[in-house]
């Protein structure tokens, strides 16, 4: 176990030199005011759960804006018959999307709550500066920790949990995004959804239902430290939970809706191929940043990488959001669907028969 003590004491380090570097009581200073000095508008964000995602910014200033976050250790269903101990933000995997506009400052609490076993903090990849924040906010349970930083540059990110072992807190399920508009907003669209890619590791094969844990009627998997070190998840999962897109939960649209969906890969591990079947994107926002690619069919997202893209839905359907290596999606659970309603419009899509092929016909291809 060298290895982790050495990687344990360098983030130590890299904690103990950010914190010195921002001073006592410079933080809090800077989250009340502007560049100027004046006093910025508060504004407290709300929250939301994932796939849902707060309204647009309709506002041409900046503002400080409160967002508050907790990190709850919570027992929740990972499968159908399965439960798993997720670490989460704010009790959900993906944590809630945080939005900003760029030039806010972002003034962000992190209670930890009282019965975790675990000490939390955040790093937030839109924040410029040492550990993206973890330095500031490494709380142990029960306590709350509070930074503030300037969200400068405008992308979707993703932030996550920095806590050694920072691959088990993340393959836990604690990770989220933060987006940060342009200072003109984004284009109305009809709909804009959020979904994060994770992948889980635990002790049994994939729907072991073999077991019961404890005081749960309902089997609760235990994490695998070793299935993580080799990179073989049991579940790869959009957004903490097979079947979490499907069905009753399933994202919605109408025909000639344009649709945005903000992608991220929480990892730890694992490279996300993003894919719907039967959709190709119309613009992709590559790794989240100004780059946009269109016409795309598949897009790489990378660990701790996000994307945005979107996409206008021409006909009626159920369109399946996959990692498109596909054993991921059909046996190991990264599938959700994309509902569209509406009137066919047999022009662009329409089944001609079915059946067996004439006689006559035979070998005529």
């Amino acid at each position: 176990m060298k290895h982790h003590s050495v990687a344990a004491a360098a983030l130590t380090l890299l904690f103990a030199t950010a914190t010195a570097a921002a001073g006592p009581g410079s933080l809090s200073a800077y989250s009340a005011s502007g560049k100027s000095g004046q006093a910025l508008p508060v504004i407290k964000e709300t929250l939301v759960a994932p796939p849902d995602v707060p309204a647009a910014i309709h506002r041409d200033y900046p503002a400080r804006v409160v967002v508050q976050l907790e990190t709850k250790e919570v027992v929740k269903k990972i499968a159908s018959g399965l439960n798993y101990d997720f670490w989460t933000f704010n009790g959900t995997v993906p944590g809630p999307l945080i939005r900003v506009r760029e030039g806010d400052t972002v003034e962000l609490h992190l209670r930890n709550d009282p019965s975790s076993h675990m000490t939390h903090n955040i790093d937030l990849h839109a924040v410029m500066g040492p550990g993206g924040g973890a330095a500031a906010t490494m709380t142990p349970p029960g306590q709350e920790s509070v930074f503030a930083f300037k969200a400068m540059r405008a992308g979707i990110y993703v932030y996550h949990c920095a806590t050694p072992p920072v691959p088990m807190h993340i393959a836990n399920g604690m990770y989220g995004m933060i987006l940060v508009e342009p200072p003109q907003g984004l284009p109305p669209v009809a709909h804009e959804y959020y979904v994060m890619q994770g992948d889980f590791y635990t002790t049994t094969g994939y729907k072991y239902t073999g077991y019961t844990t404890g005081a749960h009627p309902t089997p609760l998997l235990a994490f695998d430290l070793q299935k993580m070190l080799k990179e073989q998840p049991t579940y790869v999962l959009f957004n903490g939970q097979e079947g979490s897109l499907i069905g009753d939960h399933a994202l919605h649209a109408k025909v000639g809706d344009t649709v945005r969906l903000f992608v991220g890969d929480g990892g730890p591990n694992l490279t996300s191929s993003f894919h719907i079947i039967g959709q190709i994107f119309d613009d992709v926002q590559v790794e989240g940043g100004t780059l946009v690619n269109h016409n795309v069919q598949t897009t790489l997202i990378p660990p701790g990488g996000a994307v945005t893209v979107e996409l206008k839905t021409l006909v009626p359907g159920t369109f399946l959001l996959v990692d498109h290596a596909i054993t991921r999606a059909f046996m190991k659970g990264a599938l959700g669907q994309l509902v569209v309603s509406g009137e066919p419009q047999p022009e662009l899509y329409h089944k001609v028969s079915s059946g067996p092929a004439p006689a006559d016909k035979a070998g005529a291809f």
